[in-house]
């Protein structure tokens, strides 16, 4: 095995998750960041991040190989090998993975176990090439939204095939998705949680128009070039394109395009009442609003309509539920679904876990009725389609 170590660190820690364990417990503690270590391993080679810490490259060297020759000892101990691949919610993906870790040091498997759990901020072209083959559909799958489930070049192929099975155990859904029927009723994907779309209102953006309170006053002309969309979350805007047409159809579509102002980060959002380009709306995940600092202008509104939901969903191969049930059960269990919840303000569909919403707030969720109804994968192309030909006709 041979390491450049003139290659950047994120290029190292992408080839070898070895050698990211061994950067973090020799203290490069931002590493566990997938964005900062995206930003700040793309821009630094690994030889000077070595030097900024004094640590000898020969001696770092030595103790990756070391590491690496003895995981794929461990990795080939048996004869089966499971493999778990997907994406996690950036604020939940630290502590999720440590306790999923810590989980299995007291596991005795008997079978190699493979896993790959990344920060959906790092998105999932890396994971698309794979799909496109039966034969590396991971035996469990975990990330949010619909694009990958239902893409019929991809995930939703294999759904016909009965390729999946909700082992989950969870028979009825927390009580605060009781009247929404989360549950697949062909009993193929199992919920693990759900992404909120709600408003963060800049009141001294406002300039005397009323707060909206759901979707549709959002989507009215008084909000015209006023409202931040997350287009860069993938997830959450295929979400909220799909529901918006699902409700108001393709107008419907036009409308949110001609609101659409800026796109930032949620996290740059809840500051923005002190940039000059300020939106009045911004629709974020509920998560980010808990950045909001006392006595700024910002203001959280849960739609009178609901949060429009983005899933996230976890998907188990029925041929190798033997092995991968406990792992499932794992994920599904009170614990991740109290990470998900307390930890992200993704309200868990675990029925022990208090998701600590006001039994108020209404959800909006795109149902399966309609996502069998449609291809989902060409839907959200159309939708992305009518949103950007609307903006090029606004300019």
């Amino acid at each position: 095995m041979s390491v450049d170590l003139k290659d950047t660190l994120f290029n190292i820690t992408e080839k070898h998750k070895e050698a990211l364990d061994l950067l973090i417990s020799l203290g490069f503690e931002s590493l566990k960041d997938d964005n900062l270590r995206k930003m700040f391993g793309s821009s630094i080679s690994l030889e000077n991040a070595l030097k900024s810490k004094k640590i000898n490259p020969e001696a770092f060297i030595s103790q990756l190989t070391e590491r690496i020759e003895e995981n794929k000892k461990t990795q080939n101990k048996y004869e089966d090998t499971i493999k778990i691949t997907g994406v996690l919610p950036c604020p939940v993906k630290v502590p999720l993975l440590e306790a999923f870790e810590k989980w299995l040091k007291e596991q005795n498997f008997d079978f190699n176990l493979n896993y790959e759990l990344k920060a959906a901020s790092m998105g999932i072209d890396w994971i698309k090439d794979e799909m496109k083959n039966s034969e590396n559909i991971p035996d469990l799958f975990i990330s949010a939204g619909f694009d990958l489930f239902f893409d019929k070049n991809l995930l939703g192929r294999y759904k016909s095939e009965n390729l999946f099975e909700d082992i989950s155990g969870i028979e009825k859904y927390n009580k605060d998705f009781s009247e929404y029927r989360l549950e697949d009723p062909s009993g193929q994907y199992s919920m693990l949680g759900v992404v909120p779309a709600v408003f963060l209102v800049n009141k001294d953006e406002l300039e005397g128009r009323k707060i909206p309170e759901t979707w549709e006053e959002l989507m009215s002309d008084e909000y015209e070039d006023k409202v931040s969309l997350p287009i860069s979350d993938f997830d959450l805007f295929n979400a909220l394109l799909l529901n918006i047409y699902k409700v108001y159809g393709e107008e419907g579509i036009r409308k949110l395009a001609r609101i659409f102002q800026k796109n930032m980060h949620p996290s740059e959002m809840v500051k923005s009442h002190m940039k000059r380009e300020r939106p009045a709306i911004t629709i974020m995940p509920y998560f980010f609003t808990w950045m909001v600092r006392e006595g700024s202008p910002m203001e959280l509104v849960w739609p009178k309509d609901g949060a429009i939901i983005s899933p996230i969903f976890m998907l188990t191969k029925k041929e190798t539920k033997d092995k991968t049930k406990p792992i499932a059960d794992f994920f599904a269990s009170k614990e991740a679904g109290e990470i998900l919840s307390h930890k992200g303000k993704m309200p868990s569909v675990n029925p022990e876990v208090d998701n600590q919403i006001p039994e108020d707030n209404k959800y909006i969720w795109l149902g399966w009725d309609f996502i069998k109804e449609n291809d989902i994968s060409n839907l959200i192309k159309k939708c992305e389609n009518i949103f950007n030909e609307t903006l090029k006709g606004a300019e």
